[in-house]
């Protein structure tokens, strides 16, 4: 994926437009306003273990710069965060370190498990005793990104893919909040 076929597209505002008395009427509802806003000011937290920490890094570089995605700067603490990145291999003992650090977010709160190792367990430690079997046995996961490590590209299509799972309603966070209604 070249960086040049990945740039922000121009964002609608939700709704539909309608002309009343020569001015223009947005008809739509809260949640489509609220997730449309949440979706363009993601505060990422990164939770990075291994070698995809690496590739994650590059992703706030001059050449991919996630925050004209609408992704500040990362966060270094659970509470100021909305969606939490896990890089790495996450073995028995950081698995409570993960929880609490998600359990510590604000909600609606997001995950993205970037990497095999995130996802389920890696290539190289699968069959290691000490090593949890992907973050979705600890945390729910919205998006997933293959590949080790994924590519700089790979993460940013993952954040415009949560984006656009935000804009649908269709993140754990909104369906868990849909379902106590």
């Amino acid at each position: 994926m070249d960086v040049k076929s990945v740039t922000p597209q121009q964002e609608v505002f939700p709704g539909e437009v309608h002309a009343i008395d020569g001015a223009n009427v947005v008809v739509t509802t809260l949640d489509d306003i609220m997730n449309w806003a949440r979706s363009n000011s993601l505060w990422p937290l990164t939770f990075a273990t291994s070698c995809c920490g690496i590739e994650m890094m590059s992703v706030a570089s001059a050449k991919y710069d996630f925050s004209r995605f609408g992704f500040e700067v990362a966060r270094a603490s659970a509470r100021q965060a909305d969606v939490i990145i896990i890089a790495g291999t996450i073995v028995n003992k950081m698995a409570p370190v993960l929880k609490r650090l998600y359990d510590q977010m604000p909600d609606p709160k997001y995950a993205i498990a970037m990497g095999a190792c995130a996802i389920s367990g890696g290539p190289f430690f699968y069959n290691t005793y000490s090593v949890v079997k992907g973050a979705d046995h600890v945390i729910p996961v919205d998006v997933y990104i293959a590949g080790c490590p994924p590519r700089p590209e790979a993460l940013l299509n993952a954040l415009i893919t949560l984006q656009e799972k935000i804009k649908a309603g269709l993140t754990h966070a909104q369906l868990r909040e849909k379902n106590e209604e």
